[in-house]
């Protein structure tokens, strides 16, 4: 009995372990590398928990998974080093044991546009197994991630294979982080309209922040540059054989979307939850015939821009 007793204190004591998983960002208009914001923000949700738990209480720790090696002072490295600068002291690279002829050059290649679509010639690495493979030797409890990357395929399926592989809970959409006691997460989900659910998972979960969350603080160049780069080999390396077959193109203008809402402050979520459909503006058509109802969405379409 006692030594129930002892083994149990021992767990309440010993710190919550977090994983933040950062990936490489991409601006939108020139196209160079930076911080992910969603990850950025997943991050800053760490930090915001790190910060209101008693000191000790959370080890954080940030990972980026990676096909080879990342040479210091390359674009890589410098957009890494903006998650350093959010105020870690070490950022994790998660390599394969056996990294490749520079896989790297695959992801660079498709961050670029190319004058015509054409399949890729180089071998593509999948990353999300070295992922599984650390994070089952390392079993933390709380691993948080963005929900989309801006850079590769940007399908939003890692959380979902992180998940599937770990057995974990997933999730998605999470805005804050309120409190976490080792055993359960009490977190705040964002819905539709600006409304908000507060969840509570049992832990090892893994969640992913929607871009609602609070936005993350402006990285500082000093604690960038003293922060430290680390490689760690997990796993070997996998093809992503059905990537392979990928062709790359410039991307084509897409049709206008309708008006979408989207909420930001407190207000503005009060006010979208609390509205009601405006009628004056539309028109409600019973008994037509199939060739006039056509004939008004069409002109919808071409009032809202979608068609011209």
């Amino acid at each position: 009995m006692k030594a129930d007793r002892s083994s149990v204190a021992q767990q309440a004591s010993a710190p919550l372990e977090v994983v933040s998983l950062v990936s490489l960002g991409q601006h939108p208009v020139s196209g160079r590398l930076r911080r992910a914001e969603q990850d950025a923000r997943a991050l800053e949700l760490c930090l915001a928990l790190e910060r209101q738990s008693a000191p000790g209480a959370v080890s954080l720790s940030a990972w980026h998974a990676s096909g080879s090696e990342i040479a210091p002072g390359s674009e890589q490295d410098q957009a890494l080093r903006g998650y350093l600068g959010m105020g870690l002291e070490s950022l994790t690279l998660v390599t394969p044991n056996a990294p490749g002829a520079d896989p790297l050059k695959t992801v660079d290649s498709s961050l670029k546009a190319v004058d015509s679509l054409k399949a890729a010639d180089q071998p593509v690495i999948d990353v999300w197994p070295l992922l599984v493979t650390r994070l089952k030797q390392a079993a933390p409890q709380l691993v948080v991630c963005g929900g989309q990357g801006e850079t590769g395929e940007g399908s939003g399926l890692l959380p979902h294979l992180l998940a599937e592989s770990l057995g974990w809970p997933l999730v998605e959409g999470i805005v804050a982080i309120e409190s976490c006691d080792g055993a359960h997460l009490t977190a705040l989900q964002a819905l539709p309209r600006g409304q908000r659910r507060r969840l509570r998972v049992k832990l090892p979960a893994l969640v992913s922040v929607d871009s609602a969350a609070s936005a993350a603080r402006q990285s500082a160049f000093a604690q960038a540059r003293r922060g430290e780069l680390s490689t760690l080999a997990s796993g070997e390396l996998v093809h992503d054989a059905q990537a392979e077959t990928f062709g790359v193109a410039p991307a084509r203008k897409r049709p206008k979307r309708l008006k979408r809402i989207k909420a930001t402050s407190a207000r503005d979520r009060f006010k979208a939850a609390a509205a009601k459909a405006e009628g004056g503006g539309g028109k409600r058509l019973e008994g037509v015939s199939a060739e006039e109802g056509a004939a008004e969405i069409l002109k919808l379409l071409r009032e809202e821009g979608v068609l011209r």
